[in-house]
Formats: C-alpha cells, structure tokens, sequence
C-alpha cells in the first residue's frame, strides 16, 4: 500500500498562508541550507518550473510519483500560464467546478475524492503519492493521509489558512523525526497511528 503523505508548509500556529492562501512570507527562508535539503530528500516537491530554474531537472523522485493538489493551489500555476506544474509526476488536481482539464498530463477528480486516493494508494509502486494541497482539500482527505511532514517556518500569522480545513476531530499521529535548520525552520515528519 502506497502513502499518502501531506507535505506542506506553515506558520508556528499552524497556517499554510495569510486568509487569501497567499504563502509568499515563506519563501524567504528557502535559504541554501533548506533548498540543499530539499534537494537531497524531496526533490519532486519541487515544482517543474523551479526545478527547471534551480538546474535540478535531472534529479530522481526520491518518494512520491503522484501528486494531488486542489483547485486554489493548482490555480496559482495557471494564473501564470502553467498547466502542468509538476510535470516530472503524475497529476491530479481535486476540483468540483474546473470541467475540463487544460492539460492531457493532469487529470481532474471531480467526484469521490476519497475513494480515488484510495485508489492510487492501492497500486503497486515502492514512490507514494505527494498531498501538495490546500487547507480545503486536507481536510477532506484527512482519514486518508498516512504521514505528516510539516516545514515549519519561523513566523506567526494569527490568522489565515488552517492546515486543515475541516470540522473538530481527533487524530493521533507518532513522531518520527524532526530536522532543524540554521534560520529557525524545523521539519517535523509524523506517521499516522492505526
């Protein structure tokens, strides 16, 4: 059985970013340290146009092969004529009002978002299946994420976009690992208790 992991970036309160989505005060801490990290451990997290400007196209997908992202995330890619962002894995993009998908490499779930991870999830593949997104889409996907890794950056936000946007529940998760890194972010890696 595959994992469905939720890679994901927040605040020290836990958002991923301010209350219109918008994660842009993270990105100063993708300092040489972290993106070397990155590279070495999550290079498919990289988008295909980043990986692209960073030289790192050539780098093998070290643990997923599959990504599914939500609408709002995957729109910040098209609002910049990107249609397939991460082109280096399978896609899929959760959408109830995107119709078509504007791209052959990236396939829409409009209906049984549940049961279709646990589709994917049920392949045979030793590379699992990267949660790149957002707040709305964790949440409805909750029962099935399998590890948590969280790049938790040195700011608060007070408000904003939830990790996950769903109702009170609780879920028990074990801690594996936790990196620290010279600016202040911590990389804290969960594994779900069943």
């Amino acid at each position: 059985m595959r994992k469905l992991t939720y890679f994901v970036a927040c605040s020290i309160d836990g958002f991923i970013g301010d209350p219109s989505g918008d994660a842009q005060m993270f990105f100063p801490f993708v300092d040489e340290e972290f993106l070397t990290f990155l590279k070495a451990e999550y290079p498919e997290t990289v988008s295909a146009h980043g990986r692209r400007a960073l030289g790192i196209d050539e780098l093998e997908n070290k643990r997923f092969d599959t990504v599914v992202q939500g609408r709002a995330s995957y729109d910040v890619a098209l609002k910049e004529g990107i249609t397939s962002p991460y082109a280096h894995l399978r896609e899929y993009v959760a959408s109830r009002t995107l119709g078509e998908s504007p791209d052959p490499h990236v396939e829409i779930i409009s209906a049984d978002l549940a049961g279709r991870i646990r589709e994917l999830k049920a392949e045979d593949g030793e590379l699992g299946i990267y949660l790149c997104g957002g707040s709305q889409l964790a949440g409805e996907l909750a029962d099935e994420i399998d590890e948590l890794v969280i790049k938790t950056y040195p700011v608060v936000l007070g408000s904003g976009l939830p990790m996950f946007g769903s109702g009170f529940r609780i879920t028990e998760f074990t801690l594996d690992e936790v990196r620290t890194f010279g600016n202040g972010v911590l990389v804290r890696t969960y594994r779900r208790k069943r």
